[in-house]
């Protein structure tokens, strides 16, 4: 309600019409809910009603499907009240591409160059999932050669995977330094990928009873520099963000996930153990040859985005430190890396499920065979999916402009959610 202090004694018409012949102002006379002013006669007050024009109503505001911090087509449907989100509706489904259903019409050696593509900055993790699976269906054991070098390359893809949102992230609210520095050290990691596979980013170097091939003379040794080099170029990088004050700034106290909501939505990788859930399957349930080495797991109890990107900066360094074991190990294990299978692989009918920690969490793998050469179900449980959930529960409550600080640390890939 608008109030004006006009005088006179009120006319005909619209409340405001003053008679201008007479000279004097009008006044509409008060209703009777308005007569306990006490600022002045009330013969001498005006309301003019404006209705529900003065009520506040809550806006829709969409982001995405296409937008710069989401790494692919990822739509949030916001329900703001001024500067504040009352509601987020995570919507997903726009680079589903049926990957599942695709597996179901390819032979295993085929899946392999399918496997890599839902998570592309974990292409190598995303192949061996499906491998172990296979092999664990078919009771085949693995070289340990190529078990000691599938570990060091998974590493490596971590360590990769790690440096693509260390450098993007800060990006994303504001810094563009991080980002040179951090694709300059990405560069080294990759010359080395790319030796041993043929592959920047879909490496397809895994098969059904080890790698495609071996790695060339020298390798190893020259990985083992690759990984010197990336360790003291992450100095330069801590120095960087880890002190700096607008970095925390926007993201200490922001955006924070607790330990039970983690758990409740199935929450893993760095998301989670930034909230406090100490787990990591390396360590818990290790597969291949992780449970001879002592493998360390980098937790935070704050569980903002200040503490979810600490999680995943300090896990280069833990990945770092198993690439070299394994490269070590590896110089010194003469052997196959692969086992002789028939050109057509048919395992045995059954059903297995493998489970692995990926970069951005666990990724697991339930593999139904009728013992044809094609799978009779392949389901992908993917740490992105489940990770993006929490969204609706971390976006409820915040202001728009930490809305893309939180989006840009559940660190995940649109692929690896849609499928």
């Amino acid at each position: 309600m608008l109030r004006l202090g006009c005088q006179g004694p009120a006319t005909r018409g619209h409340a405001c019409t003053a008679n201008l012949r007479d000279g004097a102002s009008a006044a509409a006379p008060l209703p009777e809910r308005a007569r306990n002013w006490d600022d002045g006669p009330v013969s001498e007050q005006l309301i003019v009603g404006v209705g529900a024009g003065t009520e506040a109503a809550d806006m829709v505001l969409n982001i995405g499907p296409q937008h710069p911090s989401t790494h692919g087509v990822l739509r949030l449907r916001l329900r703001v009240d001024g500067e504040r989100v009352t509601e987020c509706e995570p919507i997903v489904g726009y680079m589903h591409r049926g990957a599942e259903k695709l597996y179901e019409v390819r032979d295993f050696r085929q899946i392999m160059l399918l496997a890599n593509r839902h998570d592309w900055l974990s292409a190598f993790s995303s192949e061996l999932g499906v491998a172990l699976a296979a092999e664990r269906l078919a009771g085949i054991e693995v070289p340990h050669r190529a078990v000691l070098l599938r570990m060091a390359l998974a590493e490596l893809n971590r360590i990769l995977n790690h440096l693509m949102f260390i450098g993007s992230y800060p990006l994303e609210i504001g810094a563009i330094t991080p980002m040179f520095y951090a694709f300059t050290e990405r560069e080294r990691l990759q010359a080395v990928m790319e030796e041993a596979s043929g592959g920047r980013i879909h490496y397809m170097y895994n098969c059904v009873g080890g790698l495609k091939q071996d790695v060339p003379d020298g390798w190893e040794d020259r990985a083992r520099r690759a990984v010197d080099e990336v360790e003291h170029g992450m100095v330069r990088l801590d120095k960087l963000l880890r002190h700096n004050e607008i970095f925390a700034a926007r993201t200490k106290g922001v955006g924070v996930l607790d330990a039970a909501a983690a758990a409740a939505y199935g929450v893993s990788g760095p998301v989670a153990r930034a909230s406090g859930l100490d787990f990591d399957l390396r360590r818990d349930e290790p597969y291949l040859d992780y449970g001879r080495l002592e493998v360390p797991v980098v937790t935070r109890t704050e569980g903002d985005c200040y503490a979810r990107f600490m999680c995943l900066f300090d896990q280069v360094a833990a990945s770092i430190e198993l690439a070299r074991q394994c490269l070590a190990a590896a110089v010194n294990a003469p052997g196959p890396v692969n086992v002789k299978l028939p050109k057509i692989f048919r395992p045995p009918a059954g059903e297995t499920y493998v489970w692995t920690e990926n970069p951005l969490g666990a990724n697991g793998y339930y593999l139904v065979s009728r013992g044809e050469k094609t799978p009779y179900r392949l389901k992908l449980r993917t740490a992105s999916y489940a990770n993006v959930q929490a969204l609706a529960t971390l976006m409820t409550g915040c202001l728009i402009p930490d809305m893309i600080a939180i989006l840009g640390s559940m660190f995940f890939v649109v692929g690896d959610i849609d499928k």
